[in-house]
């Protein structure tokens, strides 16, 4: 009996101790629950700062009309389009709008460098700080996903950071290329964008894959681009897959604009399906031509927010080929008559480049395309864009006529809701 009593008088040793133990930790409990602590977060509830899992509020879109909207613009290039960027650039420039330029790493290290110091001696463009070059660019091989991943890693670059250094305070995200150029001015695009909901996402886009299905969705294929430092082709494994079942495949343009709570959504993907998406995406040949298009129609909160038309004008063969025609002079009525705000694709400095410049931005060489927010004088051939005046003022023209014509048609009764996701 002696082993059991020694037994029970240890136990009894820890009967005090444990009781304090455990009265101080249900007075810390209730101290937690009943008082908040002083976290230092931006949210008034700590578990939007704690839980990155949780379903973040997505900003509410402004309604329409509420205020001018600002778009963030991505456009990118490889090696040789330095120039081509800054042409692009300044032709859609507007101190209201965010910027990222980004030249892929086939590109030289000295080309961005190169870009980004002439932006930066840009004194327009340097005064209203709305404009980055990616340092540390990432290698694009367009067949394969590292295209849609550039384009995530772009919006990411958007929605972070405060509103002066090209944070979150923008309404849609348009991604272009150096090969892309604009048919409207920045004060028509945001005078006819300023009129819509900001919830629109104009992406085209259907269920009817057709070919795609057996030449794209079943083969499986591996992008060195995502693990090497020069560029290859993609590359295909014996293995086939079968068409997904948890989620409908959509496919479409890979240029599109897309409104703030659809990128965040994509971004943060608080219901995993963006994720789950991109992963099955990753091994899809053209994937830029799907990946978007796929979330934004099996996702219940965005699949009625759709506009089909990708806002370009392009010459394609029927049926068509991996790449569309280049543009010429020969194409700038069809172009204009086309209503649409973008056209590609062009070669770097085309003549057709200079008449566009001309006959419908009334932009001079090397400089911004004018709007009502240049205050400055044209005497002596001075650019009137050299300094910043009200950015809320704008002189739409009439490429604000055409975009209007082409934004009324597609909000028509017979094109918005029977064109949306089916």
């Amino acid at each position: 009996m002696k082993p059991q009593s020694l037994h029970a008088a240890v136990d009894r040793r820890w009967l005090l101790p444990l009781a304090v133990g455990s009265a101080l930790s249900l007075l810390l409990l209730v101290a937690l629950t009943t008082f908040p602590l002083p976290f230092p977060s931006s949210s008034s509830s700590p578990s939007a700062a704690l839980f990155v899992e949780h379903k973040l509020a997505p900003t509410p879109p402004s309604p329409a009309g509420a205020s001018l909207p600002r778009i963030a613009f991505l456009i990118s290039g490889s090696a040789g389009d330095a120039s081509a960027l800054r042409r692009v650039l300044l032709a859609l420039y507007h101190p209201r709008n965010r910027y990222i330029l980004h030249l892929d790493a086939e590109a030289p290290d000295s080309d961005r460098r190169d870009l980004a110091a002439g932006l930066a001696a840009h004194p327009v463009i340097a005064s209203a700080a709305n404009v980055r070059v990616v340092d540390r660019a990432n290698l694009i091989t367009y067949r394969g996903p590292t295209m849609v991943a550039n384009t995530l890693h772009a919006a990411a670059a958007f929605l972070w950071g405060h509103a002066g250094a090209g944070g979150s305070d923008w309404d849609w995200f348009i991604n272009l290329s150096a090969s892309d150029y604009p048919l409207v001015t920045q004060d028509d695009l945001i005078h006819v964008f300023s009129k819509l909901p900001r919830d629109l996402n104009f992406i085209d886009h259907t269920s009817d894959i057709g070919w795609k299905e057996f030449q794209r969705a079943k083969p499986v294929i591996i992008d060195p681009g995502l693990y090497m430092k020069k560029k290859a082709d993609v590359f295909w494994i014996p293995q086939r897959r079968s068409v997904p079942t948890a989620f409908k495949l959509f496919t479409g343009s890979a240029w599109m604009a897309l409104s703030r709570p659809f990128v965040e959504y994509c971004i943060w993907g608080w219901d995993n399906l963006p994720r789950t998406v991109l992963m099955y995406y990753s091994n899809f040949i053209s994937s830029p031509e799907g990946y978007f298009h796929t979330v934004v129609c099996n996702a219940e909160e965005f699949k009625n927010t759709t506009v089909n038309h990708d806002l370009h004008y392009i010459s394609w063969d029927n049926p068509p080929k991996q790449h569309p025609h280049y543009l010429t002079v020969e194409d700038l009525d069809r172009m204009v008559a086309s209503d649409a705000p973008f056209a590609r694709k062009f070669h770097a400095d085309d003549p057709v480049l200079d008449r566009i410049d001309e006959d419908i931005l009334s932009r001079g060489a090397d400089m911004p395309t004018p709007g009502g927010w240049c205050a400055g004088t044209r005497e002596n051939g001075s650019d009137p864009c050299s300094v910043i005046g009200d950015t809320s003022l704008l002189r739409p023209g009439r490429g604000a006529v055409r975009l209007q014509r082409l934004v009324t048609l597609l909000l028509s009764e017979e094109k918005f809701h029977p064109r949306q996701c089916k």
